[in-house]
């Protein structure tokens, strides 16, 4: 088991690339739907992101994926999306649902091709997010 997780082991965490600028928003967006406070960040390219790519089989330099782990077990792409919807609960989960009747290969397909313009269409960062103040517990090492 992986010495970096949750604070208290508590919530899922996602695993972001921090100089997206689309990840980034991501992250905002979750944090904006998620009230309690539930999930838990870590950039990619951070120790604590690292390791817990290795804690479930991954790699860390080959990873381009939005990660969510929850329950045990690394969701990524959509899976990743779908892992989250569900996570926030309310009616964000309807379309989790709706996501979850495509096919695997199709909505991955589909992640693929924004993944791969995500920095054309989106930019990037020079350096990782750092987060606000008063969020700051929710990132993991540090954001």
């Amino acid at each position: 088991m992986s010495t970096v997780e949750s604070p208290g082991g508590a919530g899922p965490v996602v695993l972001f690339d921090g100089v997206c600028n689309l990840c980034n928003g991501a992250v905002n967006f979750i944090i904006g739907r998620d009230p309690h406070g539930w999930f838990r960040f870590a950039s990619l390219q951070s120790a604590a992101g690292q390791e817990l790519l290795r804690a479930h089989g991954l790699e860390p330099g080959r990873m381009d994926s939005l990660v969510c782990i929850a329950g045990g077990r690394a969701h990524l792409k959509s899976a990743a999306l779908i892992a989250i919807a569900r996570g926030l609960g309310g009616w964000w989960r309807l379309p989790a649902l709706a996501a979850a009747v495509w096919p695997r290969f199709l909505r991955d397909w589909c992640y693929d091709r924004v993944a791969a313009n995500r920095y054309r269409w989106f930019g990037r960062r020079e350096v990782c997010r750092v987060p606000h103040p008063e969020l700051l517990e929710r990132f993991l090492d540090g954001g």
